[in-house]
């Protein structure tokens, strides 16, 4: 969601912050600005629009200051323009503030706040936390930092806040609740942000806030805080492992081409250390304490959300089918709120790139409250969720800039998949087919590098169907949630409505949609349930639509019933799906970039939703 940049250190700090908002772009936003401490005073700017907006305007002032913060926001409370962007300041223009998160009480807060004479500029929740934490300063006569821990202790609601004041200016303040935020450490100078990726071109150490923290920084030092008792917390430093070059475009000219292509990579990475083709099965070492009580559960629980979701559905069908557990999957924002029968004997995985999403962490919660055993699956080391569930498995996608998910989804199927193996192989699962599925899993790598090394079939099927306004896609058993995910993405990204279907439900009402207009994609592989996607195949042949077909072998039947073909290598039919989701990727991205669509921000959408 908003992004975060904070600095305090020796140097000027606005292009360390205008860098640092450019580097957070990718988490979607609608407005930014920046506040720096100088000459005794803050000096702000903030404008609706892109970081590039606040560039020149920064550019056309004198602005300097070596402590500031910058924010790029996402609307929530407010539409998007210039007042509602952030900082805040309160009334006096004394205390400036940057949040992400939601202020759940702000209209009980804020109307008590105008009975006491408080004067409102915008109509955003944050704005209310700003004029609290001046009242309480200047009313109690507190310490800048002890004002804001009052004042968040009044909070009801997420929050990842960096706040300084001019009575006090060297200091800054930051503190967290359900939004994530990153404390880089370097020589003689601290950065603030909303994840790494501001900070790694300035340092590699870093301190992973937890929930309910606060962090003071000043020129002697820091001091992290618990805001509930002010009990001080001693952190380890964290090494930051990828490099800047994991958070640039390079030779490719948006970030989710690149991402896309780096599957080559990933898969074979998150899979590296773990497969054991030799014995059929797989060794997850972030699971090894807890292997009993996995493997006896009596039901599991995959919770995730977007994408991540889709994922957990291509699991339930491989664990149930391999280790013979019941699997229920259900969205995160569903779960936290319906009664869960659940309880010790129940695993419950979480899925979620970012290791932050808001619904995904109450989910744990919740599932840990009642009893269950919780297993994250997650991208970032030392993420919320990371450091929230029992145990876990890091998948090796390396940062995903791109909105839309590519190269991490397919690598949460391929730990769905090992995890799958190793428990199918601790029942009833073969050693001898055990081997033919880790034998394919191995092989990915290469099989991925071949679909891409000829996408000419996607790139026309795309020009010839830039200007249509909606997409089918139909599979049946595990890749139905392939289906749903190459909806998504061309959803996400293309703004084109399209839909995911179990190829036999079409009957059920989507059929009354296909005409010469309706492109219908169709995941068909040389499996068991080939005859069946054949005859639908048919159904929407006899009734004209155009058919596009993605398969791993080329048939008579299926050349005479398609307009087009999309092939990708034969293999294994459970690494079928990590296959198939990478030819939708690109008709998606080459679809969108012929509309002239922001690939890699599209409209509306936020890479981590931290807030409910």
């Amino acid at each position: 969601m908003c992004g975060i940049v904070g600095y305090f250190g020796n140097k000027d700090s606005v292009p360390i912050l205008i860098n640092g908002l450019k580097r957070l772009e990718y988490r979607g936003y609608d407005s930014a600005g920046l506040a720096v401490m100088g000459d005794d005073q803050i000096h702000f700017l903030k404008k609706a629009g892109k970081v590039s907006v606040l560039e020149r305007e920064v550019d056309d002032h004198v602005l300097h200051g070596s402590i500031g913060m910058a924010h790029t926001r996402w609307a929530t409370h407010g539409e998007p323009n210039d007042i509602n962007a952030h900082p805040h300041l309160d009334q006096e223009g004394n205390i400036a503030l940057v949040h992400n998160g939601i202020i759940e009480n702000y209209n009980a807060l804020k109307q008590v706040l105008e009975k006491e004479g408080v004067t409102f500029q915008s109509e955003t929740d944050s704005e209310v936390l700003v004029q609290l934490i001046s009242k309480i300063y200047y009313k109690d006569g507190l310490s800048f930092p002890e004002a804001v821990q009052a004042a968040l202790q009044e909070v009801v609601g997420a929050y990842g806040i960096v706040v300084m004041c001019k009575d006090e200016p060297d200091l800054m303040v930051a503190a967290r609740y359900g939004s994530p935020l990153v404390l880089g450490v370097g020589e003689g100078e601290y950065f603030i942000a909303s994840d790494a990726s501001p900070i790694i071109e300035h340092t590699r150490s870093v301190v992973y806030l937890d929930e309910g923290e606060m962090v003071v920084l000043k020129n002697d030092g820091y001091t992290i805080s618990q805001i509930k008792d002010k009990k001080v917390v001693y952190k380890d430093i964290s090494i930051i492992e990828h490099d800047l070059e994991a958070i640039e475009k390079g030779n490719f000219p948006h970030f989710m081409l690149k991402e896309i292509h780096e599957q080559v990579n990933t898969i074979t990475d998150t899979m590296r250390g773990r497969l054991q083709v030799d014995e059929g099965t797989a060794f997850l070492g972030g699971l090894s304490d807890f292997m009993p009580r996995i493997e006896h559960a009596k039901q599991y629980y995959i919770t995730a959300c977007g994408t991540s979701w889709h994922a957990g559905l291509i699991g339930k069908y491989l664990l149930e089918e391999f280790a013979g557990i019941p699997v229920h999957v259900e969205y995160a924002s569903e779960f936290r709120y319906r009664r869960t029968i659940i309880d010790k004997d129940t695993v419950v995985i979480a899925i979620s790139q970012s290791g932050e999403t808001a619904d995904t962490l109450a989910a744990i919660k919740k599932a840990k409250s009642q009893g269950a055993l919780t297993l994250g699956i997650c991208n970032v080391v030392g993420s919320s969720i990371a450091r929230n569930t029992d145990c876990g498995v890091y998948t090796h996608a390396g940062p995903e800039i791109g909105v839309a998910s590519t190269k991490a989804f397919t690598a949460q199927v391929t730990v769905l998949s090992m995890l799958a193996l190793l428990l199918g192989r601790k029942k009833d699962l073969s050693k001898q087919h055990g081997i033919k599925l880790a034998t394919a899993m191995a092989n990915i790598g290469k099989d991925v590098e071949t679909i891409l090394s000829d996408t000419y079939d996607i790139e026309t099927i795309a020009e010839e169907h830039m200007q249509v306004g909606n997409f089918l896609y139909l599979g049946r058993g595990v890749n139905f949630p392939v289906a749903l995910e190459g909806a998504l993405k061309l959803k996400e990204i293309s703004y084109i409505h399209a839909e995911g279907y179990p190829a036999a439900e079409m009957k059920h009402g989507p059929i009354a949609l296909i005409d010469d207009n309706m492109p219908v994609v169709f995941i068909a592989p040389h499996d068991k349930t080939y005859d069946k996607v054949l005859s639908n195949i048919e159904e929407v042949h006899a009734r004209k639509g155009r058919i596009i077909i993605l398969t791993d072998k080329k048939s008579k039947d299926l050349e005479k019933l398609s307009d087009y073909i999309i092939k990708i290598p034969q293999c294994h039919p459970r690494v079928f799906p990590i296959l198939a989701s990478i030819p939708l990727q690109l008709l998606a991205y080459h679809l969108a970039v012929l509309r002239g669509c922001n690939v890699d921000m599209p409209r509306n959408l936020a890479k981590s939703v931290t807030v409910e």
